[in-house]
């Protein structure tokens, strides 16, 4: 809890003074993600994997943690206005092991961040082939790696294609990548099933699919 104060407090001091133009600092900025993104991602925080009263009392002292760093992490990207393309694609690794954390609000927060990633690389480029490029080499290895679930996959897929459909500039280009990302991100997690699976019957055929 005085880690989530001291973030939230160096939070605040860079939005009021290493925002504007004179005096914007891309280091602390990028210090400032990297750190949050670190302190969600904790072990300590990953209450799905505690007994159901040790979530329980948890809870009830001092809440998720997560979503009310999440929702902060959020609130700061979107203050970075025109700024944002210096962090693409820096940040969109540290963004997606947010998201793949497996909690479904601060899913539902923080995956609508990918989207404006797209858009603002779009809006500067006519397109966005940058963040779509990490984003893959990305989830190869955090899904290897034992993240993302089905509901994931589902989230990702509608609250992505929702964003895109409002947007008729991005509409066919984002749902491409949508269906893309959601394709392989299927593949992925079929292969990690079968090599976590005793029974090998069809991990040639996982296999190929992945390929």
């Amino acid at each position: 809890r005085e880690f989530l104060r001291a973030i939230n407090q160096f939070a605040t001091t860079l939005t009021e003074m290493f925002l504007s133009n004179s005096s914007f600092e891309l280091q602390l900025w990028n210090n400032y993600f990297h750190l949050a993104v670190a302190f969600l991602t904790q072990d300590n925080l990953q209450l799905e994997n505690f007994s159901q009263a040790k979530r329980n009392s948890i809870l009830a002292k001092y809440g998720d943690m997560r979503a009310a760093i999440g929702a902060s992490i959020r609130d700061m990207w979107y203050n970075l206005g025109h700024r944002k393309i210096e962090f693409i694609p820096g940040m969109v690794g540290p963004i997606l092991e947010m998201t793949l954390v497996p909690e479904l609000e601060l899913r539902k927060s923080t995956i609508p961040i990918f989207f404006d990633m797209m858009l603002c690389e779009y809006q500067l480029t006519s397109s966005f082939s940058r963040f779509e490029d990490e984003i893959l080499r990305k989830l190869d290895s955090e899904v290897e790696g034992g993240r993302g679930d089905e509901q994931y996959k589902q989230l990702f897929e509608s609250i992505l294609l929702s964003c895109c459909r409002r947007h008729p500039e991005l509409a066919k280009a984002g749902e491409n990548f949508v269906e893309l990302v959601t394709g392989l991100l299927e593949r992925l997690l079929d292969y990690r099933a079968v090599m976590n699976d005793e029974n090998k019957t069809y991990s040639m055929s996982c296999t190929v699919n992945l390929l």
